[in-house]
């Protein structure tokens, strides 16, 4: 026997269920609505009241959301086998199925006259995946208003009507699925009339159903496996092919032979070593490519010469990150006309003599991370740079020949060198990195073996005769940071007369050594230095994270184009200047030394502007410090309770622009700066300042950073500073109840970059309120004296006012002394009566005024 739900349907005109009682049962979730009264669309499912979006229901199945993307459900595929069930009248169940999406969409309620969906859960609702294409049968409303709205229905029905109708659903659910599963989720290539791209669009296959006439074509970040046997007569063109980070494993000679005009071939992170062989042959038509990238495909060194055996115009080649162990001897005989190498991150231990020989035009060659241990005989005469950083490197010599080296960069860093490396006399090196390494010395010359730091015995027996300064007279970069260094010698650099930029930071300098040419070193007295003394031409000068104590005077005059010095975490203290007011003569080197001659004279210093003191212990800065050395920016952060008093900036005033005292722990009172009428940036965060300083006042500031301080307020700062753009003050204790500041801020268009971690706090009595500036907290503060009573006074007044309004109300109809009597409309005045007398006589009617 049918259940009901299936009689009501063969009422309709749909007979075909009369059957569905035959169809397998099957355990679903009890998901039964019951409806009161319809809620909007957005509303939340689970435990609510399904909407009905298309009127009174009429049909008695509710079918919510199926994405075939997340595979069938369990109740779905057990029912795969056992019947088929042909409903062709059931029109809204075909439009409520979209086959592009295979998801349960809305239908026009024209196209189902009988019968139409009185609820569908939209595919975008967060639950929508939770259903999985359940069938919720109902029942339709009652006719005597009992039970009215969604009813539960009977056991019986629910396992029938769900099975049938899912049998019915299945054709459908079926072909969405196998359609999104076949077709490619991809998005559009961008193409002009000669470029294409397509870059990340998830291509399975080449796309050979692009347009003629393309050259550039970039298919990069895809899921493309293989050219093999592609028909693409429309790329005949094509001058430049992208493929890198595809899957790629296989490329056929078919392919690539119909590519004539193809120049660059970028094939990077594939898995071009699985077929190595075939392809390599098939790489072989690739006679007209100039540059190619193999890089990220697991290659041998084998491997990677199969593949490039017969590239005889190639000119940039790109193997790096590969499995690369050593370089053969024939590897590039077939390539002479490269000019860019990049072997970098292979895992390269040994060059075979000769592996170079055939590549006369090479001018850039990257052999960075790899395993390399000695380079001996360096005679690539041809070479422009030259990347060896990242290696093993114990030792590093070249050949001394007739033609010139053309050599101009060199990266030694991150390596194992002992010593100075030994140049070719003759070349054009400009660029000079040898930081991370182990040299303890700048003198292979030296016949002194406690210059030197020498692990193995065996390096004693190499002729270090040869003095490396001889072949760096064109160097302007020299890098030899993060050494084992202790002294500085100026003969050293003497013959370094191009040299602009220094930097020995990170090593064990204690003193600075001047030099004789016989290798003895004088002491590092402050003393003025002779007539013929050594002069660099260094601009910039790195010498942080030393053991420094004291820099000579003749030590600044070495120096006379010196502009940035970094002197950040040693042990210097300033010396006392003299100011322009006492009359000393600064131009003779005179100054004021503390005791023991320990500190270094940083004043008269004519070109320097750029200093940094940062860490090095500084307790007070002497008066006229810097007096005559026009600074620009000066650092003196992170010196612990540093005292800055009235006068040690003097002489700074018409050139400082950046100061920083970060992490200093100063208060006010160790800070008085003076009228810096330059000054554009001020650093004063991780400090304990209770108040800005009051020089501040005439500093034309763009960028304060009062971080981490003791401030409750910023007092008058945007009157003082009109040229304000942006303001750093989280970690202060502001008070909630004085904020006008913040007023002035946002009104003078001031940014206050981290308002977001601002806070502020109020106290009162045994309680304390902390709250971030951004909740506009200034409801908790007291309101001002007098403010109270003046509230108090006028609530009282308007009480007043009500209660006799009130009574006056209330005593309408009689008669009450000193009240006016509203009668209809007329208006009748009663005069009060004089003490001891009765009631005063009414006057009579005709006396009323009439209103």
């Amino acid at each position: 026997m049918a259940t009901p739900g299936a009689q009501s349907l063969a009422q309709d005109g749909h007979g075909a269920l009369a059957g569905c009682s035959r169809c397998p049962r099957h355990q679903l979730p009890d998901r039964s609505w019951h409806r009161a009264q319809p809620v909007p669309a957005t509303g939340k499912l689970l435990g609510g009241t399904p909407p009905n979006p298309l009127g009174s229901p009429k049909c008695h199945f509710c079918l919510l959301a199926f994405d075939v993307t997340l595979g069938l459900p369990d109740h779905l595929s057990t029912l795969l086998p056992s019947r088929r069930f042909s409903f062709p009248s059931l029109q809204c169940f075909l439009h409520c199925f979209s086959p592009s999406s295979g998801l349960c969409l809305s239908f026009p309620t024209s196209v189902a006259t009988n019968t139409h969906m009185p609820y569908l859960l939209p595919p975008s609702h967060p639950e929508a995946y939770l259903y999985r294409a359940w069938l919720l049968p109902s029942l339709p409303e009652s006719a005597g208003g009992a039970g009215r709205g969604w009813q539960r229905p009977q056991p019986n029905m629910l396992l029938a009507e769900r099975g049938c109708l899912l049998l019915w659903l299945l054709p459908s659910i079926l072909r969405a699925w196998s359609s999104t599963d076949s077709r490619p989720r991809s998005m559009p290539c961008q193409q002009s009339p000669t470029k294409v791209s397509c870059k990340g669009v998830g291509l399975q296959k080449f796309p050979e159903e692009l347009g003629q006439g393309i050259k550039h074509l970039e298919l990069s970040n895809n899921f493309i496996r293989n050219l093999s046997d592609s028909y693409i007569p429309g790329f005949g063109q094509l001058e430049y092919l992208d493929m890198c980070c595809n899957q790629l494993e296989a490329v056929s000679a078919t392919t690539l032979a119909q590519l004539p005009q193809l120049r660059s071939l970028l094939l990077g992170s594939n898995h071009l070593d699985r077929n190595f062989l075939a392809n390599g042959e098939a790489f072989h038509l690739l006679r007209n490519i100039e540059v190619l990238d193999l890089s990220g495909n697991n290659l041998e060194s084998h491997m990677a010469g199969w593949y490039i055996s017969n590239l005889t115009s190639l000119r940039v080649l790109d193997l790096s990150r590969n499995k690369m162990t050593k370089l053969l001897a024939g590897t590039f005989r077939s390539t002479p006309g490269l000019r860019e190498l990049d072997l970098s991150n292979n895992y390269i231990m040994e060059i075979q003599e000769g592996a170079f020989e055939p590549l006369q035009k090479l001018e850039v060659v990257n052999l960075a991370l790899n395993s390399i241990q000695c380079i001996s005989g360096f005679s690539l005469t041809q070479l422009r740079v030259l990347n060896l950083s990242h290696n093993a490197l114990e030792l590093f010599t070249s050949e001394e020949g007739v033609e010139p080296y053309l050599l101009q960069v060199l990266d030694l860093s991150h390596n194992r060198l002992l010593y100075f490396p030994e140049l070719p006399k003759v070349n054009d090196l400009t660029h000079l990195n040898l930081s991370n390494n182990l040299i303890a010395s700048l003198l292979p010359g030296s016949h002194r073996l406690e210059d030197f730091v020498l692990p193995y015995k065996e390096m004693g027996r190499f002729n270090r005769t040869v003095r490396p300064a001889a072949a760096l007279s064109h160097v302007a970069d020299l890098d030899l940071s993060n050494n084992r260094l202790e002294l500085f010698p100026f003969t050293f650099f003497h013959s370094l007369g191009s040299l602009h930029s220094l930097s020995l930071a990170m090593n064990c300098l204690q003193e600075v050594a001047r030099e004789s040419l016989t290798n003895g070193t004088e002491s590092a007295d402050p003393s003025p230095a002779p007539a013929e003394r050594t002069e660099l031409s260094v601009c910039s000068l790195d010498l942080h994270s030393n053991a420094l104590r004291v820099l000579p005077r003749w030590f600044f005059d070495s120096l006379p184009q010196l502009e940035t010095m970094d002197l950040g975490s040693n042990h210097l203290q300033p010396c006392e200047g003299q100011g322009s007011d006492q009359g000393g003569d600064l131009g003779g080197r005179s100054h004021v030394p503390a005791p023991g001659d320990t500190c270094t004279p940083f004043y008269n210093v004519p070109r320097l502007k750029h200093l940094s003191l940062r860490e090095n212990n500084i307790t007070r800065l002497h008066p006229h410090a810097f007096h005559r050395t026009p600074l620009l920016s000066l650092d003196l952060s992170g010196n612990r309770d540093l005292s800055v008093p009235t006068g040690a900036l003097g002489g700074l005033e018409l050139s400082l622009q950046e100061l920083f005292l970060r992490g200093n722990q100063m208060d006010e009172s160790r800070a008085a700066l003076p009228c810096l009428g330059t000054l554009r940036v001020l650093d004063l965060a991780g400090n304990r300042l209770s108040a800005l300083p009051a020089g501040l006042s005439c500093s034309p500031l763009e960028s304060l950073d009062v971080r981490n301080n003791s401030l409750k307020t910023l007092g008058k700062l945007v009157s003082r500073s009109h040229r304000l753009r942006e303001v750093f003050l989280a970690g202060n204790p502001f008070s909630c109840c004085s904020l006008g500041w913040l007023d002035s801020l946002r009104a003078a268009g001031v940014a206050v970059r981290d308002l977001g971690d601002a806070r502020c706090s109020f106290q009162d009595r045994s309680w304390n309120i902390s709250a971030g500036i951004t909740s506009s907290p200034r409801w908790l503060c007291p309101q001002p004296k007098g403010t109270g009573s003046l509230a108090l006074l006028v609530v009282l007044v308007g009480l007043s006012l009500l209660s006799a309004g009130a009574f006056c109300l209330l005593r309408r109809g009689q008669k009450a002394p000193g009240c006016a009597g509203l009668r209809s409309n007329r208006v009748g005045v009663s005069l009060p009566h004089p003490k001891g007398e009765g009631p005063a006589q009414e006057r009579p009617p005709d006396m009323v005024t009439k209103v």
